[in-house]
């Protein structure tokens, strides 16, 4: 299942324009509201602690879509990869964020480590309501 949502893409929240759509996570036991959609700035993410314990890390890229993976490097143990940098790939442009403290690049679709194929962290499939 795929961890992001085009803010371009109709949805129930473009109908109800006069309340703000909320960002929504799938965890297990279903949809987690997150926050609102204005609260995320494009090129940035914010760490997000879910029902179970676990973090995860919400990214709204420029362009307008939504990606959500584990907020825990798994290289240092550290609840960073909401602070780190977002960029993308050449030449076909797949989103990534950059662990703040050791640099490697989690692919922000999957989760997957670019630098090291063996190491992954969490992708949570992504909504607005």
């Amino acid at each position: 299942m795929s961890a992001t949502t085009d803010l371009t893409a109709p949805s129930a929240a473009a109908e109800a324009p006069d309340r703000p759509a909320t960002v929504e996570l799938r965890v297990p036991g279903g949809w987690f509201a997150v926050c609102r959609l204005d609260a995320l700035g494009p090129g940035r993410g914010v760490a997000v602690l879910l029902p179970d314990g676990a973090q995860a890390a919400l990214f709204r890229v420029r362009g307008g879509k939504l990606y959500a993976i584990g907020n825990v490097d798994p290289f240092t143990g550290a609840g960073v990869l909401s602070h780190g940098l977002v960029g993308s790939t050449a030449p076909d442009h797949r989103p990534y964020v950059a662990s703040p403290l050791l640099k490697q690049r989690f692919d922000l679709a999957d989760g997957r480590c670019l630098d090291d194929d063996t190491v992954a962290v969490a992708s949570y499939p992504v909504r607005l309501a």
